[in-house]
């Protein structure tokens, strides 16, 4: 994970190395940049830590990862530290407390930092105005944009733009271009080669190394692309309807191939098992797969686990049947989801490498009369959507891991391994797809990654 260090003589802080010198006695220590603001530290303008990946400790207690998730996912740009609190079930006060102990902020102040930052990305990247920039970011009007940026960058937007310099700028032949960085190392190859086997068709598809999506924001469609940029960053290219909101597009799409948790305590404590440490020096760089839209990645879960069901187990890696489904599970249901995407997702023309539609959403999914699909799926995939499009079920990253389980089980043809498969794409960091032994509890709290290595080995 990067730290920053601050100077206390200069006000800086920076990240690792800048080329600043400062004496050992005047610096102070924060793993998060939004921490060393919150302390009345401005970023260096040399080094720029606003630039590398800003992600939370893997070790940081549940409910604030769980909170994190829904900051990421926009719940404070309307909404105040109460409602985040209510959203998890602890006061405000609790909550506070946790982000201080743990992060050394408050959940606004790592809202606010994070919002600033993306800006300040834009500006430099990109040649959007500086009011699109403002709502792109999330803020809710320029002057709370312009004062956020006074006081974490400590000048004006315009200011900023002014200083960029001639490699940030990056042009696109249409949609915006962005930066998407990591701390390396990260397995891109891994990652592209996950979201291939599992590719929804028409949704998503994977050519070249790069990955393609369509999206849909309140119901107008759009297009990612994501691929390789550098030794520090991948590259994402958005079509979108509007600019509005868009930190929130580019945060899904890091969470989607993992560049929202660096792993590294989880790798270090799994490098003491004899099963995982080869596969972890094998492949150090291997990041766990998130999804885009949460509804889509539960019914994928739910349709393979189906057709799995169906058909004759295959055994996997060295420790044993891991109840992920097998290639052959996932192409049969490539056609089961391809079917229900064309059937009732939103058609997207003219975007070409196979895609046609964005993945239909719960609401759609519950009122529809048929499917089209094997009878016991269909069973399964309707119910799934009537209890998210009514709020019974609730895939926003706030739940716990128990109670995100017991939610999704309690649907009609979902078993245990299944919600454990969803909730691992929703990142929960102890979720196990797999059998349940006395080796995958000595793997607790890490499972998820666990999981992933063993999957990555199978699928070599």
């Amino acid at each position: 994970m990067t730290t920053y260090s601050a100077v206390r003589t200069t006000g800086i802080y920076c990240r690792p190395g800048c080329g600043a010198k400062p004496l050992a006695e005047n610096v102070r220590t924060f793993e998060l940049a939004a921490a060393a603001e919150a302390a009345g530290y401005r970023a260096c303008l040399r080094c720029r830590p606003y630039r590398v990946a800003g992600t939370v400790a893997d070790d940081a207690p549940e409910l604030v990862c769980r909170a994190v998730q829904l900051i990421i996912g926009g719940v404070l740009d309307d909404a105040d530290e109460t409602a985040l609190g209510a959203r998890l079930g602890v006061s405000a006060r609790h909550l506070r407390r946790m982000f201080n102990d743990h992060l050394g902020v408050t959940p606004d102040q790592f809202a606010r930092s994070r919002r600033a930052h993306f800006a300040r990305r834009l500006l430099d990247e990109s040649d959007l105005t500086i009011a699109d920039v403002a709502f792109a970011s999330g803020f809710g009007s320029l002057r709370q944009f312009n004062r956020a940026m006074r006081e974490v960058f400590r000048s004006t937007p315009r200011e900023l733009r002014q200083r960029r310099r001639r490699d940030d700028r990056l042009v696109a032949d249409g949609g915006l271009l962005l930066r998407m960085p990591f701390t390396p190392p990260y397995d891109w190859d891994a990652m592209v080669g996950s979201l291939a086997r599992t590719a929804v068709p028409g949704v998503e598809s994977v050519e070249d190394g790069v990955y393609r999506r369509t999206i849909a924001l309140d119901g107008d469609p759009g297009l990612l692309e994501i691929g390789p940029g550098g030794s520090d960053h991948l590259l994402l290219k958005a079509h979108l309807p509007y600019w509005e909101g868009a930190i929130h597009v580019v945060e899904r799409a890091s969470r989607l191939v993992g560049l929202e948790a660096e792993p590294l305590l989880a790798a270090a404590q799994l490098a003491g098992d004899p099963v995982i440490r080869p596969l972890i020096e094998a492949r150090p760089g291997l990041r766990i797969p998130g999804a885009w839209g949460p509804f889509e990645a539960a019914v994928q879960a739910v349709v393979v686990a189906a057709l799995d069901e169906q058909s004759p187990r295959v055994v996997g890696h060295a420790a044993g049947e891991d109840g992920m489904g097998n290639a052959r599970d996932h192409e049969a249901a490539g056609e089961v989801l391809r079917r229900l995407v064309e059937a009732y997702g939103t058609p997207v023309p003219g975007l070409g490498h196979g895609l046609t539609h964005a993945f239909p959403s719960a609401e759609m999914l519950a009122r529809a009369e048929q499917y089209g699909v094997p009878e016991d799926v269909e069973v399964t995939v309707r119910a799934l959507a009537k209890e998210v499009a009514t709020g019974n079920i609730v895939l926003d990253g706030g739940e716990s891991l128990d109670g995100l389980v017991k939610s999704l089980a309690a649907v009609r043809g979902v078993s245990e391994q299944t919600a454990h498969r969803i909730a691992r794409r929703l990142g929960a960091r102890d979720a196990f797809p797999g059998e349940a032994s006395e080796r995958s509890e000595a793997w607790r709290p890490w499972r998820a990654l666990a999981a992933t290595h063993l999957e990555a080995a199978a699928n070599l």
